[in-house]
């Protein structure tokens, strides 16, 4: 027996070299189920949606699903309100239809191939309860101030527990403090009460959070009284009795009110939270303090709360166990308690749960379940679901307690195994999968995959692999010469490489290789290793004052094939969204400051791959006063000199000039070329207005003269006198020309121009330049010739429109500049030689149509494609048969198209086009004309609507056919209505007129009615825009006759002339009346005659009042002409004559008339008596005379 645990032992070690990571199988090759996803084993639901239990499995075949209910198979299609997900093992409850406490039961999934079977752990569900509180009545807490009190709350049992917390009736908290503080079960505790703590408001709330409801328990009155309150309320009550005769409540040492005792103990489960308190009583208030005996508390892990009430530890572990001693105090003693702490452990982990294995036929590997837990879990194994002992034998596998191991095992052994660790606390169920599979290597991670890496951090980079046996990862770099090994290479298990310092000679392109005895695979991989991103200059520490601004800088140095991104932050939160925050590219500028900005800023470089970062703070000060300053130009610097003269470089020291009140802000460096350009003085550089020094650097071959100008906040000084002349000595260029082009001019040449250098550029005498061109698709020598020093040579006798390589250097008496660049042209080009094929048209509308066609070949264009041109003529309209060309139209296409939209189309007509290239030398031949026709549209207008033979109560029209008929016509509408003399339109009639009609007669129109006619004309797409028209019936004759135009007659015109002569004398008789006379006395009169309808003569128009003595024959007040609308022409002559008649008429004294109607006038009509004497108008003139016509 011990020889056989010796080998199985020693077998053990041997399979352990063979234990590999987790593998992820390639869905693609078959293997077990393995569930992904599962609800938790204490599955809380909400009653009021429906239940979703999760069981989620991958596999190859794809698994099937079922279930278990409380340890029984549970048929979900006997149950209507219970559905499966397609292609998942997820069960959906409707809970519409049933009850959630049917369904509150132990649930376990099964998912199941032809490899194996996996399980999932026991899901418990059970739903969330939020009962109401019970209902109570609770009378008002009457207590002596200073005692202690507990306020209870007893919330309802909830699942999962109430969240408790007390409120007011305003929905405010309730103030806590070390005094008054919450226990754990809710109940509030008072150490002692003061008589502020008298309210009728004190609510305790319970949340349940599944539900996110509240419930609420009944207010609570508190009154704290004193002695001589309580004697005095009571003795209402008990007749005067003195039921407290003790002293208010004195001072006293602390006791516990929670918990009770000396001692108590406690069990918690590792992991777990553990959560002691001690509410203490007492006068003055207790302060509670925590230890923990022959031990410290662990720091990061303890919390305490409830005003050092509750002790809190997180994250239990076995060396929390042990004693805790809470103590209260206050100045009149202590008290002390004694927790003694207990910690259990429901089984957990020690190395992960246990890993898929994937065997080669013949291979031997191990399975594990190392757990462990207080008291020690007991181990259970599984295979496909059943009990291992109920297995079908194997002789490859072999149980050892929490190993399983597997010798030898062969094709058919796949099979999914199932941990069960348990004890009094809890329970752990993993799978794991034996796969047995022969499979060549594959390479996981993406080809070509680049990783990027800052300089000097650690590079990992990936090789992911699978195959059966496991692959064997070597690596390469560049050349294949050999693996790396060694330092800076570290190898993981997994494939990947590890550079753990990235230089830059650490980038390149790396090889993977996986390789088993079945086949090998390689990969290629990119490493990137880039500069890391510094900041060189890091905004300082600064001063200003309010209102002025600031300038925080910010530079910085990055790899340049990174995109930074630039971050300001105050006291590290974002910006204030202010205008007066001006952020640049490298610094923050603040204008106008205020207190508000204040504070430290910190700018943050950030890149795809690292980050730096750097803070600087800001003060801010009020505004000094200070008297008023002149400020001016500075004066020019003074004092130059040139010292450590090198070939290309000097030094050049000045003395700077007095500021005139303003700082200087910068120095301006100039020079002046006496070799090449004397006279002319060019900026050199600038430098800051501390500074009084400059390294220059320099060309060669120049006669360098400088001098200096001072820049303050007024403007530049004047120059400083020029220092001593500093030659340089020549040399050969330095650079050669840029804008190197190469073109044609004709179809036989190449143009090769470029952009000359100045003579600040030439270094040198003797400036002329080396051309060299070749043909770049042909492996030829290159050609050279020497030009002086102009920007262009043409070559001459070139193939039409090839590519040539191009290059131009700068030569100098002393020597060539540096190796041209290769620049890229093309020789002359030519008309192209081809047209388009397969020209075809696609007809979209009426107006518009798609021309489609072929690329011309490239070689055929002989030039730079700029694209294609479609010519298009109208050859005729469809409904004429004579030919109608239209003016040829273009339009452009640029670039590479093959199709082209031609707009603007005439409908119902045929068209031609072609299609030519097009390039920079002009158009290639035109394509095989091609027609196509456009479908019909509407038509225009008809061309003209004229109206004929007006009659009484007809009218004709005649029209004519639109010019544009855009088809066949195929009829016309007319609509027409009547219009009055306000332009008001009448109702509309509508008629339909046959296509071949050019006029109609309109019937049953009323006579001397003006109508609006509307006319046009329709294809078979729709009516086209209409024409308009007005005309007027004519006139009955009787009315007619009776309408003459009298305007024109003489006999009216001399009529009108009497008329107004006869007004006229009338006006001038009663303004002589007025003058001699005034007002008449008629009172007698007046007197005499009370009829109603007398009145005297009315001063305003000189007219006289209407009388009368007969009401049978008296006319409307204010008529002009009688009812019967006629007026005999003696009217038109009445005279103040015709009112003397009569005995009663008399003169007054001073000669004036007065009279009245005393009786009907001898010389008028019975019919006409009592008329108004009102003098004619020219209104009554006319109406008289409209009588009379």
């Amino acid at each position: 027996m011990m020889e056989r645990r010796r080998m199985d032992a020693a077998l053990l070690v041997l399979f352990l070299g063979h234990l590999t990571a987790a593998l992820e199988v390639p869905l693609d090759l078959p293997q077990p189920p393995t569930i992904t996803h599962q609800s938790p084993k204490d599955y809380i639901i909400d009653p009021r949606e429906n239940i979703i239990i999760h069981c989620e499995a991958k596999g190859k075949p794809h698994p099937s699903f079922s279930w278990t209910r409380n340890g029984t198979h549970f048929d979900i299609d006997e149950d209507p309100n219970v559905t499966m997900k397609p292609h998942s093992g997820t069960l959906v409850v409707d809970i519409s239809r049933a009850k959630a406490e049917h369904y509150e039961c132990v649930y376990q999934c099964t998912a199941r191939n032809k490899h194996g079977t996996a399980v999932s752990s026991n899901i418990v569900v059970r739903q969330s309860r939020s009962p109401l509180w019970s209902k109570e009545k609770i009378k008002p807490i009457v207590v002596q101030e200073g005692v202690s009190l507990v306020l209870p709350c007893r919330p309802p049992v909830g699942l999962p527990p109430p969240i408790i917390f007390w409120m007011d009736n305003y929905f405010q908290k309730l103030p806590q403090s070390s005094r008054v503080s919450q226990s754990l079960n809710g109940d509030l505790y008072f150490a002692n009460v003061l008589r502020e703590d008298s309210r009728n408001d004190y609510i305790c709330y319970a949340r349940f959070p599944y539900t996110q409801t509240i419930q609420q328990k009944q207010p609570i009155t508190v009154k704290v009284l004193n002695m001589d309150a309580i004697n005095d309320t009571m003795a209402a009550f008990y007749n005067d009795t003195d039921l407290f005769s003790e002293e208010p409540a004195d001072e006293r040492k602390p006791t516990f009110l929670v918990p009770s005792g000396n001692s108590s103990s406690k069990t918690v489960l590792r992991g777990q939270v553990l959560e002691m308190e001690c509410i203490a009583e007492g006068l003055p208030t207790p302060e509670i303090s925590w230890t923990k005996v022959s031990s410290v508390l662990p720091a990061k892990r303890t919390s305490f709360l409830h005003y050092q009430r509750t002790l809190r530890i997180v994250n239990v572990s076995e060396s929390d166990a042990g004693d805790y001693r809470c103590t209260g105090r206050n100045p009149l003693g202590s008290v002390h308690h004694t927790i003694h702490v207990t910690v259990k452990a429901a089984p957990y982990w020690i190395s992960g749960t246990p890993r898929n294995l994937v065997l080669a036929p013949g291979e031997n590997g191990v399975l594990t379940c190392r757990a462990s837990g207080t008291p020690k879990p007991s181990i259970t194994w599984a295979m496909n679901g059943i009990p291992i002992e109920n297995s079908p034998k194997d002789l490859s596998r072999k149980v050892e307690d929490d190993t399983i191991i597997f010798t030898d095992v062969q094709t058919g052994s796949s099979a999914v195994y199932q941990c069960n660790v348990s004890n009094d606390y809890g329970y752990l169920l993993s799978n794991a999968f034996v796969n047995v599979l022969s499979e060549p290597p594959r390479v996981l991670t993406p080809a070509n995959k680049v990783y990027q890496v800052i300089k000097n951090h650690r590079a990992l980079i990936d090789c992911a692999s699978f195959g059966s046996p496991i692959p064997k990862i070597e690596w390469f770099k560049d050349s294949r010469s050999s693996t790396l090994d060694g330092d800076p290479y570290i190898h993981h298990d997994n494939g990947t490489l590890e550079i753990q310092v990235a230089q830059a000679v650490n980038s390149g392109k790396y090889t993977c290789v996986a390789r088993n005895i079945l086949g090998i695979y390689e990969n290629h991989i990119y490493l990137e290793v880039k500069e890391p991103t510094r900041i060189l200059k890091q905004p300082e520490y600064k001063v200003v004052q309010r209102g002025r601004s600031v300038v925080f800088e910010c530079k910085v140095k990055h790899d340049p094939s990174l995109i930074p991104t630039m971050t300001w932050l105050k006291d590290d939160g974002e910006l204030p969204d202010d205008e007066r925050l001006i952020v640049d590219s490298d610094s923050l500028t603040i204008t106008d400051v205020t207190e508000n900005d204040a504070g430290v800023y910190t700018c943050i470089m950030n890149t795809t791959l690292d980050h730096d970062s750097a803070s600087a703070e800001l003060t801010v000060v009020e505004v000094t006063p200070t008297p008023a300053v002149v400020s001016e130009r500075p004066d020019p610097p003074t004092d130059l000199e040139l010292t450590d003269q090198k070939k290309r470089s000097v030094q050049l020291t000045w003395t700077p000039g007095d500021e005139n009140n303003s700082p200087i802000q910068k120095f301006l460096i100039q020079y002046e070329d006496k070799l090449h350009h004397r006279g002319d003085w060019h900026n050199l550089t600038e430098v800051l207005g501390t500074k009084t020094t400059a390294h220059l650097k320099l060309s060669p071959y120049v006669h360098y003269s400088f001098r200096v100008l001072a820049l303050n906040a007024v403007g530049f000084s004047r120059p400083s006198l020029p220092s001593r002349v500093f030659k340089t000595e020549a040399a050969a260029p330095d650079e050669n020309p840029t804008g190197i082009q190469g073109y044609g001019t004709e179809h036989d040449n190449l143009v090769i121009s470029w952009k000359r250098l100045t003579s600040l550029q030439s270094n040198g005498p003797g400036l002329h330049y080396k051309v060299m061109w070749r043909q770049k698709t042909v492996d030829s020598e290159w050609t050279t010739v020497t030009v002086a020093n102009t920007s262009k040579f043409v070559v001459s006798g070139t193939p039409t429109f090839v590519p040539y390589e191009l290059k131009v250097q700068a030569v100098n008496d002393h020597g060539a500049g540096p190796e041209p660049a290769i620049a890229h042209g093309y020789s002359g080009e030519d008309l192209p030689v081809a047209a388009p094929e397969n020209v075809q048209a696609v007809v979209r509308n009426s107006t518009v149509a798609d021309v489609h066609w072929d690329p011309v070949p490239s070689k055929l264009i002989r030039g730079h494609l700029k694209g294609y041109k479609v010519y298009y003529w109208k050859e005729r309209h469809l409904h004429k048969h004579n030919p109608h060309h239209s003016d040829q139209q273009v339009l452009t296409f640029s670039g590479n198209h093959t199709h082209g939209m031609l707009p603007g189309l005439h409908p119902f007509s045929l068209y031609s086009f072609n299609v030519r290239v097009y390039n920079g030398k002009g158009e290639g031949p035109a394509s095989l004309p091609q027609q196509f026709e456009t479908p019909e549209g509407v038509p225009g207008p008809p061309t003209s609507l004229i109206v004929t033979n007006p009659n009484l109560d007809s009218l004709t029209l005649e029209w004519n056919p639109p010019h544009v008929r855009n088809g066949r016509i195929t009829g016309y509408t007319l609509k027409y209505q009547p219009v009055n003399n306000s332009n008001e339109l009448g109702p509309v009639e509508e008629l339909a007129l046959p296509p071949n009609e050019t006029s109609f007669t309109l019937p049953n129109l009323k006579y001397s009615t003006r109508y609006k006619f509307y006319l046009n004309a329709k294809t078979v797409v729709g009516a086209g825009p209409a024409i308009s028209q007005e005309a007027i019936t004519i006139m009955d004759e009787a009315v007619a006759s009776r309408q003459v135009d009298i305007a024109t007659q003489g006999w009216f015109i001399g009529l009108m002339c009497a008329i107004a002569l006869l007004i006229l004398i009338l006006l001038i008789i009663c303004f002589i009346q007025r003058n001699k006379g005034g007002k008449y006395p008629v009172k007698e009169k007046e007197d005499a005659h009370t009829d109603p309808e007398f009145q005297p003569m009315k001063d305003d128009d000189c007219t006289f009042g209407e009388y009368s003595d007969n009401e049978d024959h008296k006319p409307l007040k204010g008529s002009r002409t009688p009812s019967n609308g006629t007026v005999k022409r003696d009217d038109s002559d009445d005279s103040l004559v015709d009112y003397g008649e009569g005995g009663d008429g008399q003169f007054n004294e001073d000669g004036s008339f007065i009279g009245q109607y005393s009786g009907k006038s001898a010389s008028r009509d019975t019919a006409e008596g009592h008329e108004s004497s009102e003098a004619p108008s020219p209104i009554n003139a006319m109406n008289s005379l409209n009588s009379f016509v």
